[in-house]
C-alpha cells in the first residue's frame, strides 16, 4: 500500500526520474508530452490515471488565479504611478492582504474609492473640483443658456377689457392731482401696443362726463403728453374714433357735439393735432353730430387765430387759476346779477367757478357791495341772494362766517371811504339775521360804532353846544 501511494505521489522528471513530494511551484517543469506518451503506453493504473486528471484541473486554477494577480498588479502601478522595473511576484510587489480591492471576482480588480466618491455627494474635504463642461445629454442642459444671459422683464399687451380698467383710474386720479409727469411715467409701464391711441380717446370720454375743470386737465394732458408718450397720429386717431362714436356719446352727454369740437380745437392750438386734420374732413362727413363738431372747432380757430392758446376754451374754474383772476370773476358775477336778477344763472355761474373752498370771497365781495351801494335795492337782492345760496348748500355756513368775519375785521378801513358803513352794516347783518341766513352768534359779533358823548364827565352834567 505504501508503495502505491509513492507511486501516485511521484511526478517524472524531464530526464525520466520521479520527484516524491516535490512541492508545487515545480509541477509547471513536468513535461506534457512525457505524461501523454505513459498513458498511450498504458503504464498508468486507473488511480494513477484519476489523480493525473485532478492534478492538472488543480494546476489550470491556480495558473488563472496567478495571472489575473499579476494583470491587476500592473494596472494599478500605472494608474498610482508605480517605479517601473518592479516584478510583481516580488514580496515588495505584491498586493497588501489589506488593500481595497474587489474580491468577488467582478470589475477590473482596482482598488476601491476611499469613501469619498460617488454619485450625488460632494466628496472628500478638501478637494477642489475643476469647472466640468455641461452634458448635451443632461435633461436640464439648455443650449441657449448657456451663452451671455440677458433678463428682461416682459410685460404683455393689454387687450380692450383690461386697457379700460387700466386707463380709467389713472385718468380719475389725474383729475385729482393734475400732475402729467405721473401719468406719463405711468403709461411707459403699460404696454398698449397698437391701442396706445385709445388712451387719448378714453380720457376724452371720461372728461366729456365731468366738469369743465376735467376738460381742462384733459387738454392740457394731451398738450404734455404729444411727441412724448403719444403721437399726433394717436391723438388723430382717438378723435377719429370720437367723431365716429358721437351717436353713443350724445345719450349720455347732449353737448357732446360742441364739446368735441372744442376739444379738437384745443388740440389744434395746443400742437397735439395735425393743422391739416380738419382739412381732410371737408366734404366727406355724413354723420350730423360729427359735422356739428368740427364746425364748432373750425368757428373757434377763426376767432382765436392769433392766440397761440386757447386757454379760455372751457371757461375759468379750478383752484388752479390764479386767485386775482378768481375774484375778478366773483365780481363780474355779482354785477351781472345785480343787472339781471336772476338768482339761477348767478348759481350756475358759481358752480361753473368749481371753488367751493373760496367761496367765502362771494360773501365778502357781496357784503362789501351793499356798502358801498346808495339804495335799498342792493340790501335786498344781496339778502335773497345769500339765502338762495345757503338754503341750496351751495355755501356752506364755515364759508359764509369766514365771509362775513373779514367784512367785520375790514370795516374801520372801509369807514374811511363809506361814513355811513357801520349803520349799513348793522341793518343788512339784521335782514340776514331774520332770513337765517347768519346765526345769532354771527349777528352779536358785528363791531358797532360807538355813540358821541354829548355829556363830559367833568362838565358837572352840563350838555355840550
Amino acid at each position: 500500500m505504501a508503495t502505491e501511494v509513492e507511486a501516485w505521489t511521484a511526478v517524472p522528471q524531464r530526464d525520466g526520474a520521479f520527484l516524491v513530494g516535490a512541492p508545487e511551484e515545480e509541477e509547471e517543469f513536468v513535461d506534457d508530452d512525457m505524461l501523454a506518451e505513459g498513458e498511450v503506453n498504458g503504464n498508468w493504473t486507473p488511480q494513477e490515471k484519476a489523480l493525473h486528471e485532478a492534478r492538472l484541473k488543480a494546476k489550470a486554477k491556480r495558473r488563472l488565479r496567478r495571472t489575473s494577480s499579476r494583470d491587476s498588479t500592473r494596472e494599478s502601478f500605472s494608474e498610482t504611478g508605480g517605479e517601473p522595473g518592479t516584478d510583481p511576484n516580488s514580496p515588495k510587489g505584491k498586493i497588501s492582504i489589506s488593500d481595497r480591492k474587489s474580491r468577488m471576482g467582478k470589475g477590473r480588480g482596482l482598488p476601491k474609492k476611499g469613501g469619498a466618491g460617488g454619485k450625488g455627494v460632494w466628496g472628500a474635504a478638501g478637494m477642489v473640483y475643476d469647472y466640468e463642461e455641461p452634458d448635451a445629454r443632461d435633461p436640464n442642459y439648455d443650449e441657449s443658456s448657456q451663452g451671455d444671459t440677458v433678463y428682461a422683464t416682459v410685460v404683455p399687451e393689454l387687450d380692450e377689457e383690461q386697457l379700460e380698467k387700466t386707463v380709467n383710474p389713472i385718468v380719475q386720479e389725474y383729475f385729482q392731482h393734475g400732475d402729467t409727469k405721473e401719468v406719463q411715467a405711468l403709461l411707459k409701464e403699460l404696454n398698449l401696443g397698437s391701442k396706445k391711441f385709445q388712451f387719448s380717446s378714453l380720457a376724452v370720454s371720461l372728461a366729456l362726463e365731468g366738469k369743465a375743470s376735467h376738460r381742462e386737465l384733459t387738454s392740457r394732458l394731451l398738450s404734455d403728453l404729444a411727441g412724448k408718450a403719444l403721437s399726433k397720429d394717436d391723438i388723430s386717431r382717438a378723435f377719429d374714433k370720437m367723431l365716429k362714436d358721437l351717436p353713443e356719446l350724445i345719450l349720455d352727454t347732449p353737448e357732446a357735439p360742441q364739446m368735441l369740437g372744442q376739444f379738437i380745437a384745443r388740440a389744434m392750438a395746443d400742437h397735439a393735432l395735425p393743422m391739416n386734420f380738419l382739412d381732410r374732413y371737408k366734404g366727406c362727413v355724413d354723420c350730423d353730430h360729427a359735422r356739428a363738431a368740427l364746425d364748432r372747432a373750425a368757428v373757434l380757430l377763426s376767432m382765436k387765430r392769433e392766440i397761440m392758446r386757447l386757454d379760455n376754451v372751457w371757461g375759468v374754474g379750478g383752484g388752479q387759476r390764479p386767485v386775482r383772476h378768481l375774484i375778478r370773476e366773483v365780481n363780474l358775477l355779482l354785477k351781472e346779477y345785480l343787472l339781471s336778477g336772476e338768482v339761477s344763472e348767478a348759481e350756475r355761474c358759481l358752480c361753473d367757478l368749481e371753488v367751493p373752498h373760496f367761496h367765502h370771497e362771494l360773501v365778502y365781495e357781496a357784503v362789501v357791495m351793499v356798502l358801498e351801494s346808495s339804495g335799498e335795492t342792493a340790501v335786498k337782492m344781496m339778502v335773497k341772494l345769500l339765502k338762495v345760496f345757503w338754503e341750496t348748500g351751495l355755501i356752506t355756513i364755515d364759508q359764509m362766517n369766514r365771509g362775513f368775519q373779514r367784512v367785520y375785521d375790514e370795516l374801520p378801513d372801509i369807514n374811511l371811504d363809506v361814513p355811513h358803513a357801520h349803520t349799513i352794516m348793522e341793518k343788512f347783518v339784521d335782514l340776514c339775521f331774520q332770513e337765517t341766513v347768519i346765526t345769532k352768534q354771527l349777528r352779536d359779533a358785528c363791531p358797532c360804532r360807538g355813540r358821541k358823548r354829548f355829556v363830559s364827565e367833568g362838565d358837572g352834567g352840563l350838555i355840550k353846544q
